[in-house]
């Protein structure tokens, strides 16, 4: 058990992974696949309206005062990784299927993780504060971000619905549930705060519904059946590379315009991890039918991956700073 806990430090993810299974052998199609897409946008709606619950504007606010590491943070995760995306992307030669290329490019653009990057950098010595403040920031700028990088980057012929109608449900479901928690904050902030575990489990159930119907129009529409173990093995090599310049680019980065160590631990975990969480359901909007499963594949990997590098390295820049 104890390999199994240090391969799969997350538990989330063999949910996820069952997730996928359950959609390659059950599949859900036809009508109820009509009624699973719209319990999806039920369910991002109510996601996103527990991020803005949780989110204190007082906290923000100070947050963007430390201006310099947020903007650094802030240009990292959407200058310079969905470069690394693009590069990914043009490096892999034709080995990969063209929905997983577009996935490439969706995962570098994606925003930072939220919970790992905190806990890591806390555990790392890092600056605490600042990055629970970057990783919401980051999540809340990739609300905005994420699309319009999607737009630009990948465009209709990539498989992205890009359109009229998906800036509406951007708004519908994205930003006006986020609007609405942070205006309720007034009458249920207390209340999140006494029940962090009950909506823990309703951000899980929303991110694997997505998950799974997403999965589900992949199997329908026969994309996965491009996926055998070496592409998969393939892609998993691509990511880690990609993951790998990341981590060095960041601390790199941190060095070189001298950030104190504890920022520069932060811009470390901030800057090179990503976000499953805020993944999932835009790609469940972004992406139209059986694309927006190959298209989060990736991310899932990254995701994975950088929950089992990221305990050595935190643990081993606290023993530095001890030493």
């Amino acid at each position: 058990m104890s390999i199994i806990a240090r391969l799969i430090p997350d538990r989330f993810v063999l949910l996820l992974m069952a997730t996928i299974l359950a959609a390659a052998l059950l599949p859900v199609t036809g009508q109820a696949a009509v009624y699973a897409g719209h319990a999806v946008s039920v369910a991002i709606f109510l996601l996103f309206f527990l991020h803005g619950l949780r989110l204190p504007r007082a906290e923000v606010v100070i947050a963007m005062r430390n201006w310099r590491l947020q903007g650094v943070m802030f240009g990292f995760v959407f200058v310079f990784m969905p470069i690394l995306g693009l590069a990914a992307a043009s490096a892999q030669g034709g080995l990969l299927p063209e929905g997983l290329v577009v996935g490439l490019l969706f995962l570098g653009i994606l925003p930072s993780t939220v919970q790992s990057a905190i806990s890591y950098s806390s555990l790392a010595g890092g600056n605490v504060a600042a990055s629970v403040m970057a990783s919401a920031l980051l999540n809340l700028a990739g609300i905005f971000m994420t699309p319009l990088l999607v737009a630009l980057l990948i465009g209709a012929g990539g498989g992205a619905a890009i359109g009229s109608d998906t800036v509406l449900r951007i708004l519908a479901i994205l930003l006006l549930p986020f609007a609405l928690g942070q205006l309720a904050q007034g009458w249920l902030g207390a209340w999140a705060g006494r029940n962090k575990a009950l909506l823990s489990v309703l951000d899980r159930i929303a991110i694997v519904l997505a998950v799974y119907v997403a999965f589900s129009s992949a199997v329908a529409g026969g994309q996965m059946q491009a996926l055998d173990w070496g592409v998969l093995g393939t892609l998993t090599a691509i990511i880690c590379v990609m993951m790998a310049i990341a981590i060095a680019a960041a601390w790199a980065l941190g060095g070189v315009i001298a950030l104190p160590r504890a920022d520069r631990i932060s811009l470390l975990f901030a800057g090179s991890q990503k976000s499953i969480a805020t993944g999932a359901p835009l790609a469940a909007i972004l992406f139209a039918g059986p694309q927006a499963g190959l298209a989060i594949l990736p991310a899932l990997i990254y995701h994975q991956i950088q929950l089992i590098i990221a305990a050595p390295i935190a643990s081993r820049l606290a023993k530095t700073r001890d030493a």
